[in-house]
């Protein structure tokens, strides 16, 4: 195996492209495959200051299909370097399971992974960190990067996911996979959001999600006022609420899937906060 480093918006999304089978075989989630990170890439290039994308692949020859592949974004503050997921923080993901990856096909792979990330680190003498989060318990990629890493930081929380009532709360419900609906019902769903930074990734994935047939919007109606609005991502038989909006009673939230993150630093990222 090989591990090899790619940067920049011109070459990343080739990786994405490349790595479609990879992130099937695993059951990567939506946010995690190739679609919904092109999403991000496209909203992020119009935003000034969000960083470059960074592709870490793994592969057994060049050219062949990869066996690992983390994907993150740099950002720098003058000298020091921030690495995050691809993604993170970009806007609403679907809540209530571990929404990202880093994907890789068995524990070589892995292990092989969790190095060509620490490369990006490696031997700089100006502040540096790694934050990784939304990640499965037991992700092999993290636990290879606790190996390499031991004074890494794990933290492990709770997500909690949307539940849609919409059927048991009285009025007359609509579904449909429709783009031209989800379009129509999109205004409403994005006024819902507080942050400009949200409401792009959200028009632009649920946009694109519509045209693959993965996103379906649900309309909850008394006569013509309408009293709720849900968009629900669609993978086969799965089916995740992703963002909703309107009547609380069609709307709950439950507690849902564990999710882990990771931290690992040095310079003055990695000093405690100064007592104020």
């Amino acid at each position: 195996m090989r591990t090899r480093v790619v940067t920049g918006r011109a070459d990343v999304p080739r990786e994405l492209r490349a790595a479609a089978p990879l992130m099937a075989s695993l059951r990567a989630p939506i946010p995690a495959r190739a679609p919904w990170l092109t999403a991000v890439l496209n909203v992020s290039a119009a935003r000034p200051g969000t960083g470059s994308p960074v592709a870490v692949v793994v592969e057994q020859a060049p050219g062949g299909r990869p066996d690992g592949l983390a994907l993150l974004t740099a950002r720098r503050r003058g000298a020091a370097l921030e690495l995050t997921l691809l993604g993170d923080g970009a806007g609403p993901v679907p809540p209530g399971r571990p929404h990202a990856r880093l994907l890789a096909r068995d524990d070589d792979a892995a292990a092989r992974l969790a190095e060509g990330v620490l490369s990006l680190v490696s031997g700089r003498s100006a502040p540096w960190s790694l934050s990784l989060s939304g990640l499965p318990l037991g992700d092999p990629t993290s636990r290879a990067l606790g190996l390499l890493r031991p004074e890494a930081s794990f933290a492990t929380a709770r997500t909690s996911r949307l539940v849609d009532r919409l059927d048991g709360a009285g009025g007359s419900v609509a579904r449909s996979r429709d783009p031209r609906e989800v379009e129509r019902r999109l205004p409403a769903l994005l006024a819902a959001q507080p942050d400009g930074r949200c409401r792009d990734l959200l028009r632009a994935a649920a946009r694109l999600h519509a045209a693959i047939g993965q996103v379906e919007v649900a309309v909850l109606t008394d006569g013509p006022r309408v009293r709720a609005t849900v968009l629900t991502l669609v993978d086969g038989a799965d089916r995740q609420p992703w963002v909703g909006c309107g009547d609380p009673a069609a709307l709950d939230h439950e507690m849902g899937a564990p999710a882990t993150s990771l931290r690992v630093s040095a310079g003055w990222f990695s000093r405690p906060p100064a007592p104020r």
